[in-house]
């Protein structure tokens, strides 16, 4: 991971006024990174940092995926996948069924297989953008699942 990271925000609907809440924040520690939203979350994050930065002469990139049930999880995991996403902040919804519960699976599931810091609570996030490591070149140590694969086809 370079200095500078790759942060993915998500949040389920009933969580986004969190996640706002949460980077309004955090304003000062995000927009030194490079911020990856998915769908109506990234609309909103792009208008509250906008609206904190309006008296500063700072700027901030932000990519703005699909929406989740659009196929923005999907997105996501892919970007996980290709090494362009180095953290998550993503607040679901544990109360509320999900449309599209088998994608939100699926990329919490390439986060861990990645090794990819995720939060899923405020609490989390703040220990995860507050942490040391977040300013500074960092190597997490990565599993080999080359045995699952070669595993897998030798039994086939």
């Amino acid at each position: 991971m370079e200095k500078i990271k790759n942060i993915a925000l998500v949040a389920h609907d009933n969580r986004k006024k969190d996640l706002i809440a949460w980077v309004e924040w955090n304003y000062a520690s995000i927009i030194e990174h490079k911020l990856i939203c998915t769908g109506t979350t990234g609309k909103m994050v792009e208008q509250a940092l906008k609206k904190k930065l309006e008296k500063e002469d700072m700027d901030f990139q932000i990519t703005k995926l699909k929406s989740g049930p659009l196929g923005g999880d999907q997105q996501l995991g892919a970007m996980i996948a290709e090494g362009k996403v180095d953290v998550i902040i993503f607040l679901w919804d544990p109360m509320e069924p999900q449309p599209h519960d088998v994608d939100v699976k699926a990329l919490l599931r390439i986060a861990v297989l990645y090794n990819i810091p995720t939060a899923c609570n405020r609490a989390t996030a703040d220990f995860l953008i507050s942490s040391s490591l977040i300013g500074q070149e960092y190597s997490p140590v990565t599993k080999d699942y080359e045995s699952y694969i070669t595993r897998d086809v030798n039994l086939g």
